[in-house]
């Protein structure tokens, strides 16, 4: 089937294993139209009776996915159709619970949503030396809005999910492999043979039996919409405050969004807004 996406492309492997990757230069910014084409590929994954396994990945070494576009915050989000739950929520949660397993293969900045959508996946795996990970939505006076809190929470524990917020640092992958944020870091030339093999393995297997596994282990806990939401509300209470308003400014002013030193050290700069 011809790709019709223009955020990102997917290569259908095999009608079992599908892998996509994200590709909106310069750095991988997540926007409203990305959640558009995101929502109908979830159309997609849950009416194919043939899918077991979808690989998430980026073209950019540097990104994974930055964070969202905040120049196009503002935006009224367009959806494929009409939905309940905000278009996010509404997408993440799906995610969560899809019968189809999702594995993120992440490579540089994956912070913000970028975190946030890994977060969604069933399992993540990142490059030992390349892969950052930061949640630096306290920094600009929000919280997260996508689903962290109650990831990390599930995942990390409390107290590491509260050093990993309030902080507004970036984190390394070795560090995100201890705190439970990721499955593991691998050495960056043994990345893509090891996601590729157990991608192909897992879609060897029964499709019901993989469904009937996921869905046993989700009773262990994963977050749900209505706690996400609750998060959101937050964080759009937030962002409207003059603080924040003041905060985004400065950071546009000094290369939020663009290629270039800000983003690569996010979590560097996001302290230093006054």
């Amino acid at each position: 089937m011809q790709n019709t996406y223009k955020q990102f492309t997917v290569n259908r492997k095999t009608p079992a294993y599908w892998r996509i990757t994200f590709q909106n230069p310069p750095i991988n910014l997540l926007n409203p139209d990305t959640i558009f084409e995101l929502l109908t590929l979830m159309d997609q994954i849950e009416t194919d009776n043939d899918l077991k396994v979808i690989v998430f990945d980026s073209a950019d070494p540097e990104y994974f996915i930055a964070h969202y576009d905040m120049a196009r915050a503002g935006e009224k989000q367009q959806t494929p159709k009409e939905i309940e739950l905000p278009a996010w929520i509404d997408f993440v949660a799906r995610l969560y619970r899809t019968s189809v397993v999702t594995i993120a293969e992440i490579r540089g900045r994956a912070r913000g949503v970028g975190s946030e959508f890994a977060l969604a996946c069933d399992m993540r795996f990142a490059s030992k030396e390349k892969a950052i990970f930061g949640q630096p939505e306290v920094g600009i006076g929000v919280v997260p809005g996508g689903g962290a809190n109650e990831a990390l929470a599930l995942l990390a524990g409390r107290a590491r999910a509260l050093e990993i917020v309030l902080g507004a640092d970036d984190f390394d992958a070795a560090t995100a492999e201890r705190y439970g944020w990721i499955n593991r870091a691998i050495p960056d030339s043994e990345l893509d043979g090891f996601v590729e093999n157990l991608a192909r393995r897992i879609s060897s297997f029964d499709k019901q039996t993989l469904n009937d596994a996921k869905k046993l282990l989700n009773r262990t806990g994963v977050p749900e919409a209505e706690e996400i939401l609750e998060s959101r509300t937050v964080f759009i209470t937030g962002a409207m405050s003059a603080n924040t308003q003041k905060k985004v400014s400065t950071a546009f002013a000094r290369g939020l969004g663009k290629s270039g030193d800000f983003e690569l050290h996010l979590g560097q700069h996001i302290a230093n807004l006054e």
